[in-house]
Formats: structure tokens, sequence, C-alpha cells
């Protein structure tokens, strides 16, 4: 997905943080703003958190760093310029580190003297509040405990998200002086003999806090259904851990190399991995500066999981501040859509409702209860069938030989490699639907990937998956230009059931499709299709094992009303 708006959408953003400055310039055309994509994006590795500490003691911010700091933003401005950014589109803000310096006025005074840009100042609940936006930014939904670690504090509150609709905690979100240098720093001091003691206090205030926040009793009950709470974490330390956890991932490699998005269950969480993780500066996005704040980050998260009762899944935020503040900007209209439907939009067939409406019918009615059959509901709802129906025909012209390879690759490092907002089962599932779409015939090359985001989702997701993208690319087959003429989907009439066949004695059950088409001269592309829906139920083309039995009906070529 590349930006396709023009300047005066672009916003530009300076996040002075404590461990390092970010600049970057968005795209907020109304088409694609709910991903925000990213026009320009840099980091100046300033800490002006460990610039005010000297021997134990803390210290204005000095000169060397101002004059850094000013250079930088200097670079930016000529950046911004360009991009032809408008000035009225540019925003600093600064955080704890600026806000709590000794020289805090005259620093930001010299940087609006010699910039022209004024700072502003991110009051403490600000940031929390603002930092909680750019986690509501990066999911589709949360209902959960939001935690963003900066290098002089850490956040935390909770929140429910749902298209849209944020909901969080209204004084605010809870600060602690915890952050990843400001711990890294105090670890030092107080040494080994006192690490219990800050155990103890880190854990108490945790606790209060807690109970402070006044979490709501629908998240409690939630959390009671589901086996904890669900915790929500952002900010560069936690992004540094989440990786490491990456990297130690039973499924090696793992297949998508986005932190935003990516799960583990608490007991994959859990610290002490410092232990036997000797060289994390070596891990892929880890920096020698945050793998010497590896400790200190496992420590915080000891306390904090010796604090939160019950914790069940911990996702991985890629929003920040920077999304925090790109995010609150947008009308309601934008922040409810889902990311997934917002970033394939623009690739959307001319006859996409119709589309969708036939490939809907390809899918089996699930059953009330639910089986152990029946397909998971992230396949069937309507934001991915409505993704893949946008995303029907985005690998056309690409060579033949490829395709599938480029759809597989597509939600990764292809066309929605950069698309913010989206979870990694979100991301697994639409690339197998698109590489099944074009046949799913791929080079060794990228059979290891294709196996890994099979694991990653699990045999009945994958097989569920390869079974849709199958009727996709039928669907494609009937109509290569996306448009349906002359009476629209009523030219296809294709319904998808339940059934059961008795084997060596035994009643097993399949999936029958039958598949209808009005148009003269499509005998052979039906044919196809049914042959196709056929040969993914085949035990061969199973997917860990799981599986079901397809049989697919063409109807013959009798004309009939649907």
């Amino acid at each position: 997905m590349s930006p396709q708006g023009t300047a005066e959408h672009y916003k530009a953003l300076v996040d002075m943080g404590s461990n390092g400055i970010r600049f970057s310039i968005s795209d907020l055309s109304p088409t694609s703003a709910r991903v925000m994509p990213t026009v320009y994006q840099d980091r100046c590795g300033i800490s002006l958190y460990d610039a005010q500490h000297h021997a134990g003691e803390r210290i204005p911010i000095p000169q060397l760093a101002i004059d850094e700091t000013v250079a930088a933003l200097l670079r930016f401005k000529r950046i911004t310029e360009d991009f032809q950014v408008p000035t009225s589109r540019v925003q600093v803000v600064a955080t704890e580190a600026t806000r709590t310096a000794l020289n805090s006025d005259a620093f930001r005074e010299h940087i609006e003297n010699t910039t022209g840009w004024k700072v502003e100042m991110l009051a403490k609940e600000d940031e929390g509040r603002i930092g909680a936006m750019g986690v509501a930014s990066s999911f589709g939904s949360i209902k959960g405990l939001v935690l963003d670690l900066g290098g002089g504090s850490i956040q935390m509150t909770w929140m429910i998200s749902e298209a849209g609709k944020v909901n969080t905690r209204p004084k605010g979100a809870v600060s602690f002086p915890y952050g990843a240098a400001a711990l890294t720093m105090r670890l030092g001091e107080v040494g080994i003999e006192g690490h219990a003691s800050l155990r103890k206090e880190m854990s108490a205030n945790f606790e209060t806090a807690l109970q402070d926040l006044g979490v709501p009793d629908t998240l409690v009950k939630d959390a009671e259904a589901e086996g904890g709470l669900t915790l929500y974490l952002s900010g560069g330390g936690f992004r540094g851990w989440g990786y490491i956890l990456m990297s130690l991932h039973s499924i090696t490699p793992y297949p998508i190399p986005i932190i935003n998005g990516f799960r583990v269950p608490k007991s994959s969480f859990e610290p002490n991995l410092e232990k036997y993780f000797s060289d994390p500066d070596s891990t892929f996005r880890i920096s020698a500066r945050r793998a010497s704040q590896v400790p200190a980050i496992a420590f915080l998260i000891n306390a904090l999981t010796q604090s939160v009762p019950s914790i069940s899944y911990i996702y991985f935020a890629q929003g920040g501040i920077r999304e925090g503040l790109l995010f609150s900007s947008l009308p309601p209209s934008i922040q409810s859509q889902h990311p997934l439907t917002a970033v394939t939009q623009s690739h959307a067939p001319p006859s996409s409702a119709c589309l969708l409406h036939i490939l809907t019918k390809t899918i089996p009615q699930s059953r009330n209860p639910a089986t152990a059959t029946d397909p998971p509901a992230a396949l069937t709802s309507h934001v991915m069938l409505a993704s893949t129906t946008n995303l029907l025909y985005a690998h056309e012209s690409f060579p033949k030989d490829i395709r599938a390879a480029a759809a597989l690759r597509s939600t990764t490092t292809g066309l929605l490699g950069n698309a913010h907002g989206l979870s990694h089962m979100d991301r697994a599932l639409l690339a197998l639907i698109l590489c099944e779409r074009w046949g799913g015939e791929i080079s060794p090359t990228d059979e290891q990937f294709l196996s890994k985001s099979q694991e990653l989702v699990g045999p009945r997701p994958g097989w569920w998956a390869k079974y849709i993208g199958r009727a996709a690319g039928g669907i494609g087959d009937l109509f290569p230009a996306g448009v349906l003429r002359y009476g629209g989907k009523d030219l296809v009439g294709i319904m998808a059931s339940w059934g059961a066949e008795t084997k060596k004695g035994r009643e097993e059950e399949t999936l029958d499709i039958v598949i209808e088409v009005k148009i003269d001269g499509m005998e052979d592309v039906v044919n196809d299709y049914r042959r196709g829906m056929e040969k993914v139920g085949k035990k061969k083309n199973w997917v860990g094992g799981w599986g079901l039995k397809v049989r697919a009906n063409s109807g013959g070529r009798k004309k009939r009303e649907y």
C-alpha cells in the first residue's frame, strides 16, 4: 500500500521522548487515513533522559544534547519542506524527560527560536491518554489493560475499544516512574541486595493502581470467562521484549516479523529469559541500547505479572504517542473503520458487492451450537470476506509463476506490509486465502513460509482458509474483470451445505457445494471450478491432518431462478 494523497493531507509529527526523538510524516487522506500510511519516518537516538543524569546526579539538559536536538529538528524541517507539508500541519510534542528537565523552559524556548516550532508539553495524564489512543489505533478492537512503557515512566489504564468507540479511565492513565531507562538506572543504584525491596515496592504500586483504575465489571466478567485479562503493551521497551519472545517462539522462524499484533500467552511472557538469552543485541530489531535495558524490562514484567491476578494473553502494539495523536485527530467515521477493510478498499473490483455475495454463498451456515468442523468466525466475518473480495484481482498483473507467492507475502512484505492496525492472525489468514486464490502453487523458497503461516493459524483455520481461497479463485475465473453485468449476482447460483457419506461402515461429514452459472459458453470454467473445489477436499491437501471431503456439483446446464 503506497500513500496516494497529496501534501494537504500530510501530517508531520515530532515525538521528543525520553529514549529518543521520533520524526514522521503521515498521509491522512480520507480513503486510507484509518491505517495512517507513513510517508517518511526516522528516529534520532538522543536520550534526553540519560543526558540529564551524570555521576548519580540530576543535571540540566547539557548544551551538547540541546545542539544535537536542534540540529535534528532543523534537518527534519527541511524534509517537511521537501514534502511540502503545510506549516500548520507540523506538530512537536514532548513527554516526561522534557517536562521534568531542570531547564525545560529554556530548552523549549531555544527550540522555538531556532526552528520556529513551538514544543507542546504533554501533561502526565495526557501522555497516558494519547498513548492509549495509539494502542487503540493498533487493533480492530480492544478489551483489557493497556500499558505504555517509555524511557522515564510507564502508564497504565483499561480500555474497551470497538468500531472506533474508545472507552477508557476518565481520569486518565496511572503513571509510574519505572520507564526502561529510569528503571535501568535505579537497579544499578540499589544493587542486587536492593532488588527484593524494589520489586515489593513496584508490585504494591501496581496492585494499588489496579484498584484505583476502576476496571469496569463487564471487563472483569469477560476476563473471568476467558481465563484472565488481556494486556496490550506499547512503547519501545515492551516492543523490544516482544522481539525477543518472537525470536524464541515455538514456531521458528516466526513468519510475521512485525511487532504490532504479535500475541503470546502469559506462560511465554513471564521473564527470567535474560538468564538464558545471552546475546539480545543480536536479535532482529534490538539495538545495543535496548539490549542493555532487557534486565530492567524483565524485572518490570516480573513485578507486573505478580500484581495482575490473572492474565490470559499479551498483545504487542506499535501504537504510541505518534499514532495516538494521529488517531485522535481522525473523525469518528474513520476511526470506526476496521483497519483490514480500510486498507484493502482501494483495490476493490467494480462489482465487489456482488462478488462478496457470491463468495459468502460458498461457505455453509455455521451450526448452533457450533461444532468442531464449522469454519472459524475469524474467516467468515464480513471483514475477512470483504477484504478477500477487495484483493481478488490485486495480483492479476504479476507473472503467473509468482502470483500465489506474491499473494502469500502480500500481508507481510507486500501490498499490506505497512498497514497499521492488523493482527497477526488477520495477516496470516488473509495471506493463506489469497495464496490459494491463485492456485497455491509456490516455489520451494516459499514453502517454509507457507508451512509456518499454517502452523501459526492452526490446522482447522488453515484448511478453511485454503477452501475459501479456492472458492474465491473460481469466482475470479468466472469474472476475470471483476464486473458482473446483465443480472449481477443472479448470474451465479451457489449453495454450500453440510452433508455426510458412509465409508467403510462409518459415517463421515462432507461439505457439499452446488455451482450453477447462467452464462452461455462457461461450461469449461464451471467444470474447472468444480474440480478445484473437490481437490481442496482431498486428504493430501488437508492442513496438519485436518480437512473435509468436498463434494461439488455443477448442477448441469438448466436455467433456473436464484
